[in-house]
């Protein structure tokens, strides 16, 4: 967990607002998997793929959030 505190909040922040979303029109990429995903689309490996990679910032940005809440209680 040491990695973790070692990345800077502001870079993970920054991380989700640009590969996160990117690309940002018709509408952000994730949003776009994460209906596939709902709908039951999302079955090719390239799909799967590109959602864990639009996926990883915000779920490192919730690891550091989780971790930093665990540590002040």
């Amino acid at each position: 967990m040491a990695y973790l505190d070692q990345i800077p909040l502001n870079i993970v922040i920054l991380a989700c607002l640009t590969l996160g979303l990117a690309p940002f029109l018709p509408e952000p990429h994730i949003w776009e998997k994460l209906k596939m995903l709902a709908a039951g689309n999302l079955a090719k490996p390239i799909d799967i793929f590109d959602f864990l990679m639009h996926a990883a910032p915000f779920a490192l940005l919730m690891a550091k959030l989780l971790r930093a809440a665990l540590a002040k209680g």
